[in-house]
């Protein structure tokens, strides 16, 4: 696994699951097509159970659009025939309805705890590299803070040494001094 994670098996999976979804539309959208039922994206999604999006992106669309244009071409079934739905089936499917949203979030929920799982791994092993970069670094602030003291202290040392020896000249100067003065007075007074 290199330092940023690997996120491959995690969008592979995410292909798969894509893949699977529209094939699933796909067959749905032929039942329906063979048994007559009237062809929406919303009525493609119920059955297929997958999201509304999904049957009206690029891939799917094309299909059930194409599906529509043929059922449109088709003999409509006369509206006297057709009886309203009775309260049984709207029950039903409602009831379908409300598993599939149930079934929707329980998918939710489970990719988005793969997800965190996934981008704590690799904030752990982003963490983990910085871990490694900080103890390098903390050890050469540590070796160029001993160089350090060991200058300060060998400028130190030197100072004090100057001083000392400026010491030293000032007073061999101010003695020179007080002799070339009693010199010049000496001579002065000759």
């Amino acid at each position: 696994m290199n330092p940023r994670g690997n996120p491959a098996p995690l969008a592979e999976a995410r292909r798969r699951h894509s893949l699977d979804k529209r094939a699933r539309a796909l067959t749905v959208l032929t039942t329906l097509e063979k048994q007559g039922k009237p062809l929406t994206f919303a009525a493609v999604a119920r059955a297929a159970r997958v999201s509304t999006w999904l049957t009206y992106a690029s891939g799917v669309r094309e299909h059930i659009e194409a599906a529509q244009l043929r059922q449109a071409h088709s003999t409509p079934p006369s509206a006297a025939t057709a009886s309203p739905p009775s309260a049984l089936s709207l029950r039903t499917e409602l009831e379908i309805a409300r598993q599939e949203i149930k079934d929707l979030r329980d998918e939710r929920d489970r990719l988005q705890a793969a997800l965190r799982h996934q981008l704590g791994y690799q904030l752990d092993a982003i963490h983990a590299a910085d871990a490694a970069d900080a103890a390098t670094r903390a050890d050469e602030l540590t070796a160029r803070n001993q160089d350090l003291t060991r200058q300060l202290q060998e400028a130190s040392a030197e100072n004090v040494t100057c001083r000392a020896r400026i010491t030293a000249l000032e007073d061999d100067l101010t003695a020179a001094r007080t002799s070339l003065r009693r010199m010049i007075r000496d001579e002065n007074l000759r």
